[in-house]
């Protein structure tokens, strides 16, 4: 059975993205880059709401110039080794291979999809988590905490809603992001 696991890159204060939509100050060095390559490897499929597939598609040529880090060229063939759902009611058409698009998001479509597959999950984007994250979805958790405060903007995580975690370990990297590796109780507890 696969886990629905939610990565994201947060400022201290919880933010993905600031007050004017900027994520500039989230963008990781090579060793955070190379820690969330490692955690993607294990990802079948990535579900993605239009904004954050938006932003991801740009895998699907990044990474091909003979000059590219070799961090950043190993994340491209993990993004386009895997499959894409995208939920959008806007979105004509989706632009790249082993993508799907769905209309809706529908809970118990990715239960089954959790059960019938050896291979993780991943949910990327805050408005899509914040759906699967309140219908008890998500099993594992990644944020890799920025030191900035931003003060404001879009949070990594829904309002008004509860979920106890367990703390599977952290890990502190040169640069002073913090990695924290959580994962939700299977008790609810």
């Amino acid at each position: 059975m696969g886990r629905l696991v939610y990565t994201a890159i947060t400022s201290l204060d919880g933010y993905v993205a600031d007050a004017a939509g900027s994520f500039e100050w989230a963008a990781p060095d090579a060793q955070v880059h190379a820690a969330v390559n490692d955690l993607e490897r294990e990802v079948g499929t990535h579900l993605y709401g239009r904004r954050m597939y938006e932003v991801m598609r740009v895998w699907e040529t990044m990474g091909d110039a003979p000059d590219d880090p070799a961090v950043i060229a190993d994340y491209a063939r993990i993004w386009r080794g895997a499959d894409k759902i995208v939920y959008s009611t806007t979105l004509a058409a989706t632009t790249t291979p082993r993508t799907r698009l769905e209309r809706s998001f529908d809970p118990d479509a990715v239960r089954a999809l959790k059960a019938s597959t050896a291979r993780d999950l991943s949910i990327g984007g805050p408005t899509l988590a914040a759906d699967a994250i309140r219908a008890g979805l998500v099993d594992e958790w990644h944020q890799f905490v920025t030191p900035v405060v931003v003060g404001g903007g879009t949070s990594w995580l829904p309002g008004g809603v509860t979920v106890h975690l367990e703390m599977l370990g952290t890990r502190r990297f040169d640069g002073g992001v913090v990695h924290l590796h959580l994962r939700t109780r299977p008790d609810g507890s």
